[in-house]
């Protein structure tokens, strides 16, 4: 066990755990943040996708060593009122059916934005090529980034 040190949603944290834990089960089991899902455990699905340090990862294929001092945003620093401008837009455009993937496409479209606040449409789906979704929502998804695109306030920070 090892004390590592962190920031999540712009809060130090500090936790205790092997360093080769995922960052998955970090957030979700030691943090109580379970808005990053377990989908496939091989980080071939997308359903974990968090920001660290402004990049797009899948949390579950990281491991706790590797992120150490590192900044990590997770899909609960998209809540508030008003709602991100991403979860406004995913909403309009009811670009989400059963919700699981939800939370690691969003971590992934507003990494993008960030990186890339101009991104077209095949850029978007280009970024979203490791998010996986099985409803069959891919066009109001799209739909919905580029509309939060339009608002200039919807990359990471």
């Amino acid at each position: 066990m090892s004390r590592i040190d962190l920031i999540v949603n712009g809060k130090n944290q500090q936790v205790e755990s092997d360093p080769a834990t995922p960052l998955l089960y970090v957030l979700r089991e030691e943090l109580g943040l379970r808005a990053a899902r377990f989908g496939c455990g091989q980080g071939t699905c997308g359903a974990c996708t968090v920001i660290v340090d402004g990049k797009a990862v899948q949390s579950c294929d990281v491991m706790l060593a590797n992120v150490a001092g590192s900044k990590i945003e997770t899909a609960e620093s998209l809540d508030g009122k008003p709602p991100h401008p991403l979860v406004a837009a995913f909403l309009d455009h009811q670009a989400g059916q059963c919700g699981y993937c939800l939370s690691g496409i969003l971590m992934t479209a507003k990494a993008l934005l960030g990186e890339h606040p101009d991104a077209d449409r095949s850029q978007i789906a280009k970024a979203l090529d490791d998010n996986l979704c099985r409803c069959g929502s891919h066009a109001r998804i799209l739909d919905a980034i580029e509309a939060a695109r339009q608002t200039k306030a919807v990359g990471a920070g």
